[in-house]
This record gives C-alpha cells, structure tokens and sequence, in this order.
C-alpha cells in the first residue's frame, strides 16, 4: 500500500516552488528555512484545536490578543484600537464592509467608495453584502483622486476605501485627504494594507519615502495586513484591525435562536483550526522588530535592484515607481506580455500576467520577496531572455475565426456547448470533449491572449466555467 504522505509528496512536485525565491506571486518566503520550521511545527500542534469558543482554548485567545497588539503597535494605532484574526485578506475586506453596512441599518441601498484599482475582494464583499460599490477612476499615476472619491460620497456611502499600496501596481494612495473627506462627512474610512501593512512601517524607518496611511492618519478607522504574506507566517491569517471597539461591535455575530448552544464567533467562521494562528503568534515572536527590519532591507534592496536591472532591458519598463513591494512591468510594441511570463516559466520563474483595464495595457507583475534578494542576478538574466525570445516569436495572435467566436458569446448565457468551443478551439480538450481530457496547458500566452480579448464581464463567465469544469469530481 502506497503510504499517503508519499503520495502527497509526489503530488507536490506538480507545484510552483514555495521556497527559493523565484515564485513571484501566491507565496511570501523569507528564505530562512529555521522560520518556515517554527510555523509549520506550531501550525501542526494548534491542528486540532478549535478557535470557536475562546473559553475552552485560552492560549488561542492569549495569542490572539497578542498578534492583534504586535499589529496595532506597528500601524501607530491608539489604546482604543481592537482586532481580529482572520483567515486572510478577503475576509478581512468581507468583514470591513459588513461592518460598515450594518453599522447604518437605516441605510437601505448602501454604497461604498472605491478606486478603481481596489482589490477584487472589495467587489465579492459588494456581491455578498448587498452594498453598490461606486468605483472612481484612478490618476495617471495609478494612485485614487482624492478629489473624485470625495465628489463619490453621498448620503448613503458607509464605507470609503484606500490600498496600501494597490496590488496591481504597487503604490499606496493619498489616504491622508481621503481619510479627512470621508471624516469630514462622517463616512468610515478602510485602508487594504493587506500586502503592504507588514513590510510598509519598515520602509518608512528604513528612510524610503512612503505616504502617510496608517492609524496616524486622522479619520482612519480600519486597517486590513495579512500576516501570511510579509509577516511571512503560515498561510491563513489576516488581522483586522478598527480604531475603537464602538466600530468593530457590528462585525460581531450572536445568535440564540436554535436549541443549541449560542452561537457567538467574531468572524465569518464559527469552528477554525487554531493551527493558522499559533503559526503566525510563533513566527512573529521568533523573527521580531529586529528580524522584520532585516527582512524588509534585504526586499527593499531586491526591489531596487530589479527596478535598476529591467531598466537596462529596452523593451520593458516600470510602470509605476512602487512604495511597497510589488512591481509591475510593461513592454512595448515588440514585445509580448504573456509570451515573456511563458518564457519566464520555463526558466524556473513564476511571474504573473495581467490583463488590459480601461485602456491600459497588459502588464507582467512580480511579488518580491526576501528570499529572491540573492537571485536577483539570474532573474534578471532570465528576464533579458524571456524578453528576447518573446520579440523573436513575435506579439500572441488569436485566430480571426476563435476572435470572432469570443466577441458573439454572450456571458449572461454562456453554455457548456460554448464553453466546449472555447476549450477545442484553445487545444484545451479533444474533439470529443471529455471531461478527463481537459488539461492544464504548459504555456498560457495564447490562453491569455484570449481571454484579454473578452470584456470584463465575458472573461468572468468563461473563467468561472474553466473552474467548473476544472474541479469536477474524480470518482474511483
């Protein structure tokens, strides 16, 4: 009999690489391996463990009140400040706007302000919760117009956003006048420091030139920072943090309506393993203030160091100069987006594509981490040849016939017929469309060539289909 855990080893190797630096999206590595050890034996420790009722686990709750405090001192919070850990950043943004909406339960049609380059979980919270989300066009640096979001609110805004930094380009928008236009009208103010609220603190005391945008900004009243990702703890935890516990008490869940026990839990879910929190409790108290500052020099510095080296490949450039650690990248008209980020796969490095959005072009993005500083050399060699193979194949061309086949789909009714179509025409499924044969390709660039052809609302549709029938059951 093959031993399971064998069998789990063998899966893994399918895997992009959690370690080594070169996964520049999904995974946040520190790259010193004693850490990676310390949270995985605590995670596997606390496995059992139930964060539902934090009487009957008390050293849940002790770690919870710590993480929460070792976070509030970092975001300049004030002794009024609260929190919760929660299982990550879109739960942290899911529980920040149904918060907000229910802190205003006489506000039947609710709003919520947003740029346009806020995180997608701010548009799931708007779909779960019933609150319109009003979005408002970005400047030419990417960053929010505090003039327009401030002409957004109205009457029945709840809730006005601001990233720290924005994930798609890695710059942190003007909160300060954001935060005083929602203040002055009495609106809560959220900042998404989801990627950035870990390492932003010590880019700041490293003497880079960061925007104002935590707790010591007045008229902020909640902040979002992951854990799992600059924190570098294990994967599933996110604090949320709200400047007084007056605001936080909406987001909390009672309910003695049913013969059992009463239900009470502060976030979305009722049972949670205690393993995702006593990671993070263990790696944050092992790496400290000391080792923190360390690890954001050395990312900071491979940043820099890849901001200077795609500067000397022509047809690439920085799109944005990033506050955090986040770096997108555009080429020009030689050059194709997707065919480098093949390219770059196949040399052992994972970036990550980006589509088109309200004119602007396709863009190649990358997720710095402290373990890519002593690879920075070869990734940036790799890139030079990913960019030259990509201008010597020429710009992805989607076939006239397939073009047209997506511009007549419609997404409100997309079919399985369609959807086939689609999957036969990208070489995704043979001619006889069984399911077992629907397969990952090895290069995407003219998979995403294709979908960049599709509006918004149809790369939706066809991206929840592919899903659908990706995860179908395997019946043995």
């Amino acid at each position: 009999m093959t031993d399971a855990l064998t069998q789990l080893r063998e899966l893994q190797t399918a895997d992009l690489p959690v370690h080594g630096g070169r996964t520049l999206a999904y995974v946040y590595d520190s790259g010193l391996p004693d850490i990676d050890r310390i949270g995985r034996e605590a995670v596997a420790a606390y496995a059992g463990s139930n964060g539902l009722d934090p009487t009957a686990f008390p050293s849940l709750l002790r770690m919870e009140t710590e993480v929460v405090g070792m976070a509030a001192d970092l975001l300049d919070a004030p002794e009024t400040v609260v929190g919760t850990v929660t299982s990550g950043g879109t739960e942290s943004v899911l529980l920040a706007v149904q918060t907000a909406r229910d802190a205003h339960p006489g506000i039947e049609q609710p709003r919520m302000v947003l740029p346009t380059t806020a995180h997608a979980a701010f548009h799931k919270a708007a779909h779960y919760f019933g609150v319109e989300p009003v979005l408002v066009p970005v400047g030419p640096d990417h960053r929010a117009d505090p003039a327009a979001m401030a002409a957004a609110m109205d009457e029945r805004t709840v809730l006005v956003v601001a990233s720290a930094p924005s994930y798609a380009h890695g710059v942190v928008d003007p909160v300060t006048a954001i935060a005083a236009a929602a203040a002055e009208r009495g609106i809560r103010c959220h900042v998404d420091a989801c990627i950035g609220g870990w390492v932003l603190p010590y880019a700041t005391r490293l003497g880079r030139d960061v925007p104002a945008w935590t707790f010591a900004v007045d008229g902020v009243t909640s902040i979002s920072v992951d854990l799992h990702k600059y924190a570098y703890a294990p994967k599933g935890t996110s604090v949320l943090l709200h400047r007084t516990p007056d605001l936080r008490r909406p987001q909390f869940f009672a309910s003695a309506a049913w013969p059992g026990y009463t239900m009470l839990n502060s976030t979305m879910q009722s049972t949670k393993s205690g393993g995702p929190l006593a990671g993070a409790w263990a790696v944050m108290r092992t790496l400290g203030d000391t080792g923190y500052e360390r690890l954001a020099r050395d990312v900071f510095e491979a940043v820099d160091r890849i901001r200077g080296g795609v500067g000397e490949i022509p047809e690439l450039a920085v799109v944005s100069t990033p506050d955090s650690t986040l770096i997108a990248l555009t080429t020009d008209e030689t050059c194709d987006p997707f065919t480098v980020c093949d390219e770059m796969a196949a040399r052992g490095w994972y970036v990550q594509p980006q589509m088109t959005f309200a004119g602007s072009p396709a863009t190649i993005h990358l997720s710095v981490s402290a373990a890519t500083l002593p690879h920075v050399p070869e990734l940036l060699a790799a890139l030079a040849e990913a960019v030259a193979a990509a201008v010597a194949a020429g710009p992805v061309t989607v076939d006239p016939t397939v073009a047209t086949f997506i511009g007549g789909l419609d997404p409100t009714s997309l079919s399985e017929e369609d959807f086939d179509g689609l999957l036969l025409a990208a070489g995704l499924i043979g001619a006889n469309g069984e399911q077992d044969e629907l397969a990952l390709p090895q290069r995407m660039a003219e998979v995403n060539a294709m979908l960049d052809l599709a509006s918004a609302a149809m790369r939706e549709a066809l991206l929840v289909a592919f899903l659908d029938r990706l995860t179908r059951p395997i019946r043995r």
